[in-house]
């Protein structure tokens, strides 16, 4: 698995980049449905991956919701039920290159073992390139973590959030997104998360592309992880 997210990394530095909000855009959709199906004599699995980004921008804020559901059976048997929902927003009131951000995250997962998850707070973050052909962040911050296990134990902490996040275009042809995510426990000793996404697009149109997205998440204090590997749509529209 480090192989992978050395990969994914590695990659982001060979890529050329996107264009974000124009200064005559306000709003953003992005609609991503994507799964897997294998079938043989005598096994059945499949997986189902989707997700729905909203955007808004003001002046100097960006606002954000994002939900996804990925949903998969292995045999008739249940393998993810996973559901995350995320507010957040960028404040662009600072130095240059630099903005605070604030975020509300939801999220439940049957193959994390994890019954609920809140996690709210906020931080800085820095954008390392950020130009018409290429953009790299990277921020820290801190969050409040309730959550609560499928086994039954609750708990509350703080968490130091870091993130790494990209999106690359290569001769507006191919995309490459991507958001990793490490939070460890400032009090729990061994509590950590990983939250891993890779995104890897064929542009059919300006606004369809063809996808496919590898998925990474563990969650320590279950001693639980997944990676999923998927492929599908995405429509990506600027209005």
């Amino acid at each position: 698995m480090k192989f992978v997210l050395l990969l994914l990394l590695f990659c982001s530095f060979y890529a050329k980049s996107f264009a974000q909000y124009a200064d005559s855009t306000n709003y953003h959709v992005l609609l991503t449905s994507a799964g897997s199906i294998n079938r043989t004599n005598e096994d059945r699995a499949y997986l189902l991956n989707n997700a729905l980004n909203f955007g808004l921008k003001k002046k100097s804020f960006v606002l954000n919701s994002t939900t996804a559901w990925l949903y998969g059976k292995q045999n008739n048997s249940l393998t993810n039920n996973d559901f995350s929902t995320t507010l957040n927003f960028n404040l662009y009131k600072t130095f240059p290159d630099f903005y605070y951000w604030g975020l509300v995250n939801y999220n439940t997962s049957y193959s994390l073992k994890l019954k609920n998850q809140l996690l709210a707070g906020g931080g800085i973050a820095y954008s390392i390139l950020d130009k018409e052909n290429a953009y790299i962040n990277i921020s820290n911050g801190v969050l409040f973590d309730q959550s609560s296990l499928i086994v039954g134990d609750s708990y509350h902490t703080y968490r130091n959030s870091l993130r790494l996040q990209y999106h690359f275009i290569i001769k507006n042809l191919i995309t490459i997104d991507g958001n990793h995510f490490l939070q460890n426990s400032f009090s729990r000793k061994g509590d950590y998360i990983i939250r891993s996404s890779a995104t890897l697009g064929l542009k059919l149109r300006k606004w369809i592309s063809l996808t496919t997205a590898l998925n990474y998440n563990k969650l320590n204090i279950t001693r639980s992880e997944n990676l999923n590997l998927t492929y599908g749509l995405t429509l990506d529209k600027y209005f």
